[in-house]
């Protein structure tokens, strides 16, 4: 489909008094493009593209960077960017017994993309849910897509992607934990008296990706240890207090 703004000035000229061929001359295309242009109107006529804020330089509000920092933690955990059908499609996958990570999906997609994606549940799973949206910048947006397995190719963050991440680095946790972690119970014995205290999790077989949320913790005070080469750990009272308030348990 060509851009809306050729199809507003094919309009325009033709409310002036131009012919058909004047037109279709005037902008490079068919004549028979301009008929229809001119008497029938288009889906997004009414609802223009979302731009891209790196093709027309737009600066996010602070709401949409947030959204987008939390995207981006899903993406890195659970998401796939199909870049080789006609329209690159971006799907994330969740869990349907946490209801509450879905909607939150969904209404960063909404903000990011400027329109809702599609929900439906994955053909041979009960309980996985696919959120997808196509998008000819999604590419634009999530440069870290590419052939393969994310642990089998560097991760690493753009200058712009890193100055959001940085200012919005609870989103970007929140999207990491929501899609690779957890908030469990720990539970030991001591000298024959039992413990009980909460703990979060996080894993990904990407030591990029990795890294990426421990500097994300860096950044907000939050200390965390490896507790094996593909998952960090935090346990200490405060820091999984400090994850409560803004994570907590998955819904």
């Amino acid at each position: 489909m060509h851009d809306l703004k050729l199809r507003s000035e094919a309009r325009r000229l033709r409310r002036s008094g131009r012919t058909l061929a004047f037109i279709a001359a005037e902008l490079k295309v068919a004549p028979a493009t301009v008929q229809r242009w001119v008497t029938r109107s288009f889906p997004t006529d009414d609802r223009p593209p979302a731009p891209c804020v790196l093709c027309d330089g737009l600066a996010l509000d602070s709401p949409t960077a947030a959204s987008y920092a939390y995207l981006l933690g899903q993406y890195l955990g659970d998401g796939h960017l199909v870049t080789s059908a006609r329209v690159p499609v971006l799907r994330i996958y969740a869990c349907d017994d946490y209801p509450a990570i879905i909607d939150e999906i969904a209404d960063a997609v909404l903000r990011v993309r400027g329109s809702k994606p599609a929900q439906m549940r994955k053909a041979n799973s009960e309980r996985l849910c696919k959120i997808q949206s196509y998008w000819k910048h999604w590419p634009c947006l999530l440069p870290q897509h590419g052939p393969g397995r994310k642990h089998e190719r560097p991760i690493v963050l753009t200058g712009w992607q890193q100055a959001i991440v940085d200012e919005h680095p609870w989103p970007l946790i929140r999207g990491l934990i929501h899609s690779d972690g957890c908030r469990s119970i720990n539970r030991v014995t001591v000298r024959g008296v039992r413990y009980e205290y909460p703990r979060y999790f996080f894993a990904n077989e990407s030591a990029d990706i990795l890294a990426i949320m421990g500097a994300a913790l860096d950044r907000v005070g939050v200390a965390w240890r490896f507790n094996r080469p593909n998952s960090l750990s935090i346990a200490k009272r405060a820091a999984v207090a400090v994850l409560d308030e803004h994570v907590g348990p998955k819904r």
